[in-house]
């Protein structure tokens, strides 16, 4: 598989081939990227998997400490510089932070995606397809609704389950229904009235709309960032076809006067939903500046979601290395909340276990959490991050240090990576690289990636070898047998230092409700922001025995997993009041775009 420099930045059949995927498993979209089918798994299902490695970072600023540069800088260093087949696994950006502040996804320097602007913004389409989707239940639940407030009983039987050319028969989607309700009846002559009206009347009385037409149904909704969708999750969680339209089928859209869920499958539109999302399913294929293949697969944010790029891409790229080769994929933002949800949602529905984790920092993200001034998106640093202060470093390190210890609890070994800046002192870089190892790190390495691409990220590679070598004593936090209050307090109080758990009584009624009705089993995927181990995002530094709030809390039955919310944060964020999007544009002559980054 080792790559080298492909000089039109094209993905062809020949890159295709060196990577180890037939002609007839990939299907180029334009010249710079592809769809990868899943039937490599079936090709490859006896070869062992090689290495899998998490990429994370500290609890962050908000210009971000290099992540997905890392990445591509240590894929590229263990492909080309190393001579082992390496795959990068990455989610595709949100247009969101693309046109907002704080940018794309695609790395950056000499360790990013190209084309970067295709990464960036549609790719292959996979998030309007999810997007379509989306708004394909919400049509059917209002649609649904609407009609079951304005037919009588018979008739609304009657128009379900129509007469077509003298014959009258359920569809699959509707005998799945039946199936669930207890009802051992395939003929629909044969159900009695309350059979019908159970059948066919599941949103009764629930209300919805404002306007004039819709007859006074009223109901309040809102939206949500398409990365932070339960279909989002879904995508980069399934494990194959079957899996998709099952989990999609199970997404629960309502509950109804008695308290019993109401699923997509129930509004029939899980077939829909799968001729919707029958391409996406499917990785998309790029490659680094220096040739190496990246995945890129699913989005969902780790604030607001579960933060990991696909199942599916990590599988493919596991099976293409083979048994001594690497994957590296990435844990949204802080080991808090990226990791965390990696390794007890994502490792514990594919079954694939890392063998190492790669924690990020930087020596500025140190010296805020050590004391320094806010760094704000936009503005220019101020004067204590350009010029060596062994102080604030030497303060900020007790965040590094949680974060080891973060990784540490799961039985990993932890190498931190220090991105380095050219304002960076040596005498600040080696307390990191000191520190980092007394305080429980395998390793510590300053990578100069972004400036030097693969070459600068070959000492990091050599100390992640090292780790993934050492014999594997992977443990989850918690088990899934426990009851929610346990796993949330579990998740608390190891991975952020908090004392205890507040929440309000409605979240509590929730919680109760979501294990009586048989969700107890389910894991924790904790919405909180990602500017602090706290609730509060002014709060930085590693702070301990501090109360969390949680406000609400949400179930997502499709995706398979539980949503508190810690404290006040939005699932669909806005863009700020000077964002991105005035410096976007196409040049008129060149046709090139511009302003991008």
């Amino acid at each position: 598989m080792v790559c080298t420099i492909h000089k039109k930045l094209e993905i062809d059949y020949l890159l295709a081939e060196e990577i180890g995927i037939k002609s007839d498993e990939i299907s180029p979209y334009g010249t710079t990227k592809a769809k990868v089918s899943l039937s490599i798994l079936d090709r490859l299902q006896n070869e062992k998997n090689g290495k899998y490695v998490v990429i994370v970072g500290i609890t962050p600023t908000p210009l971000g400490e290099g992540k997905s540069t890392t990445l591509l800088g240590l894929a590229q260093a263990l492909n080309i510089h190393k001579g082992v087949n390496a795959f990068a696994t990455l989610r595709q950006p949100s247009q969101g932070p693309t046109f907002g502040i704080k940018g794309g996804a695609a790395g950056g320097g000499y360790a990013q995606v190209i084309p970067m602007e295709e990464f960036n913004l549609h790719l292959t389409g996979d998030f309007h397809a999810l997007t379509a989707a989306n708004n394909l239940v919400a049509a059917q639940l209002d649609a649904r609704i609407f009609h079951e407030a304005t037919q009588g009983d018979e008739v609304l039987f009657n128009r379900l389950v129509p007469t077509i050319k003298g014959t009258r028969k359920f569809t699959e989607i509707q005998l799945r229904r039946l199936r669930r309700l207890a009802i051992n009846k395939t003929d629909p002559n044969q159900l009695t009235r309350d059979e019908k009206v159970r059948f066919a009347r599941y949103l009764r009385k629930i209300t919805v709309g404002q306007s004039a037409t819709e007859k006074g149904l009223i109901r309040e909704t809102s939206f949500k960032i398409t990365v932070a969708s339960e279909l989002m999750a879904i995508l980069a969680l399934t494990k194959d076809i079957k899996d998709f339209k099952q989990r999609m089928g199970s997404m629960i859209v309502a509950f109804d006067k008695k308290g019993e869920p109401v699923t997509a499958d129930d509004l029939g539109v899980t077939g829909a939903l799968m001729v919707l999302l029958k391409d996406a399913i499917h990785p998309n294929l790029m490659q680094t500046l220096e040739g190496s293949p990246v995945l890129v697969h699913a989005g969902p944010f780790a604030n607001i979601a579960h933060g990991c790029s696909s199942i599916l891409a990590d599988k493919v790229a596991l099976k293409l290395v083979g048994e001594k080769g690497y994957v590296l994929t990435e844990g949204g933002f802080g080991s808090d909340i990226g990791m965390e949800k990696l390794l007890n949602i994502k490792c514990r529905t594919s079954g694939d276990i890392p063998d190492c984790v790669v924690l990020v920092t930087t020596i500025r993200a140190l010296k805020m959490h050590g004391g320094g001034p806010p760094v704000p998106p936009g503005a220019p640093l101020k004067p204590e991050y350009l010029k060596e202060n062994l102080d604030l470093v030497r303060n900020g390190l007790p965040n590094l240090i949680k974060h080891i210890s973060n990784g540490n609890k799961f039985g990993l070994p932890v190498v931190v990576c220090i991105n380095s800046f050219e304002t960076d002192t040596e005498a600040e870089l080696k307390l990191v690289q000191e520190e980092a190892v007394r305080n429980g790190a395998f390793g510590a390495a300053v990578s100069s990636h972004w400036a030097d691409g693969g070459a600068g990220a070959v000492k990091l590679a050599e100390a992640v070898m090292s780790a993934c070598d050492r014999p594997n004593q992977f443990k989850f936090l918690y088990d899934l047998d426990k009851p929610f209050d346990e796993k949330i307090q579990t998740i608390s109080r190891e991975m952020y230092g908090a004392k205890n758990v507040v929440y309000t009584s409605e979240v509590a009624s929730k919680l109760k409700m979501y294990e009586e009705k048989g969700y107890g089993n389910l894991p924790i995927c904790m919405a909180k922001t990602a500017g602090s181990l706290t609730g509060d995002p002014t709060i930085k530094g590693a702070p301990t025995g501090f109360d969390l709030k949680i406000n609400d809390v949400s179930l997502s039955a499709g995706a398979g997993f539980v949503i508190p919310i810690v404290g006040e944060i939005s699932t669909m964020p806005g863009l700020s009041t000077r964002p991105a999007i005035y410096d976007i544009d196409v040049n008129s002559d060149t046709g090139e775009i511009e302003g991008l980054f």
